[in-house]
């Protein structure tokens, strides 16, 4: 045999929902799963429309450790955890379509971290503000 063109690995569908695609382009989220950036395939089970503010390690009453132990970075979520349990795993989209936090997970909580209200983890103050304060739609990842 004689290949004239080299395969592509490419996904054309999957599963039975109409996909959207995201203003970013970054991303495709369907009925049940988002194939992000990269071509990874992620299932998600229930969707939780909240609030979300930014914090960082230098503000009042935070530092490096989250409530369960963690060190914070990119991904690092403060819950209610009678909410959202500690441990959970999401991907988080601004319902505005400028941000998309991405994969994190349930690690910290917070006094005014209450209910449908998360908190996301920023590195600097400066992408904290940046951030401010929007309506985000949660994806409870399989």
């Amino acid at each position: 045999q004689t290949v004239t063109t080299q395969p592509v690995g490419e996904i054309i569908a999957v599963g039975t929902g109409t996909a959207e695609a995201a203003a970013s382009g970054e991303f495709i989220i369907g009925d049940g799963f988002i194939i992000t950036d990269t071509g990874e395939v992620l299932t998600y089970t229930k969707t939780m429309q909240v609030e979300a503010t930014a914090y960082t390690h230098t503000d009042a009453g935070c530092d490096f450790w989250t409530a369960t132990g963690t060190h914070v970075r990119i991904g690092t979520v403060a819950v209610d955890p009678r909410y959202i349990p500690y441990g959970t795993r999401m991907f988080i989209v601004s319902n505005d379509g400028q941000y998309v936090y991405g994969v994190s997970t349930a690690e910290d909580c917070g006094g005014a971290i209450k209910e449908d209200r998360v908190d996301l983890y920023f590195p600097t103050t400066a992408e904290c503000f940046q951030f401010g304060r929007r309506d985000c739609t949660i994806y409870f990842l399989g």
